[in-house]
């Protein structure tokens, strides 16, 4: 099922049938990925006086309630109402949901004692001069165990400021990483990376977002594709999201 889609005087093919999820699926135990000192997801049925909404149990339905944090538990999608006083919706932000985006993969360098970082220089060489309206960012290695890690207390790479302050200056408005934050786990609250890319407090970048908690296969190529980036309704600043590419073909 292939569409032709016109973005900035180029044509564009891609074929619909062929979706490409970059999403990481919650599900309530521990081999759900977690980040942030709390425990997994609960999915669990409604109880009431004796009744157990479960057709298991002699329900006639499945009637579940769900606990979950969105920037702990999985992929999830945020604006800059996650670092703002004032209280902003992601679900005000994102009213378009199709964009040229660039997926690139980056080996996180080493920064000082510690820690692992990806940097300007990183970044820019791997988009080859490409602006995109969204960026996709693999690290490596890139194993299965994202999809289950456990991140409190490891010290997870992330954005310089530099870096993310780059992606900001050349357009991009929707930036996706397949790590829990794109700052550093301890980092006293500083946020550089996101305040950088929002331009936090100064003049924020309110159509912008942050799609964090992805995976993105080894068998998908770095280069251009047309990112899907669908959310739920959730009036809240991040909602849980499923970022889907399609591959150009022409």
């Amino acid at each position: 099922m292939k569409t032709t889609i016109h973005h900035n005087n180029n044509t564009y093919t891609i074929d619909l049938s062929k979706p490409l999820d970059i999403s990481i699926p919650l599900v309530a135990n521990k081999k759900n990925p977690n980040a942030w000192y709390i425990d997994e997801p609960k999915i669990q049925p409604v109880e009431d006086d004796g009744w157990i909404a479960k057709v298991s149990e002699g329900a006639s339905i499945n009637f579940n309630n769900i606990q979950f944090n969105p920037h702990a538990h999985g992929t999830h999608t945020e604006c800059y109402g996650h670092i703002s006083e004032e209280f902003y919706s992601v679900n005000k932000v994102l009213k378009q949901f199709f964009f040229l985006a660039e997926v690139i993969t980056v080996a996180p360098e080493t920064f000082g004692k510690e820690d692992k970082v990806i940097s300007k220089k990183q970044i820019e060489k791997a988009l080859k001069g490409a602006t995109p309206q969204a960026i996709v960012i693999r690290t490596i290695p890139n194993t299965l165990e994202k999809r289950s890690k456990q991140y409190s207390h490891t010290n997870w790479p992330y954005l310089l400021e530099d870096a993310a302050l780059f992606l900001r200056e050349i357009g991009v408005e929707h930036l996706l990483i397949d790590l829990p934050s794109v700052d550093r786990e301890k980092d006293d609250g500083e946020l550089l990376a996101h305040r950088a890319f929002w331009n936090y407090p100064d003049n924020p970048r309110k159509t912008a977002t942050i799609t964090e908690f992805i995976y993105v296969k080894n068998d998908i190529k770095d280069g251009t594709y047309f990112l899907n980036l669908q959310m739920a309704s959730f009036v809240n600043d991040a909602s849980p999201s499923k970022p889907v590419l399609f591959e150009v073909l022409s």
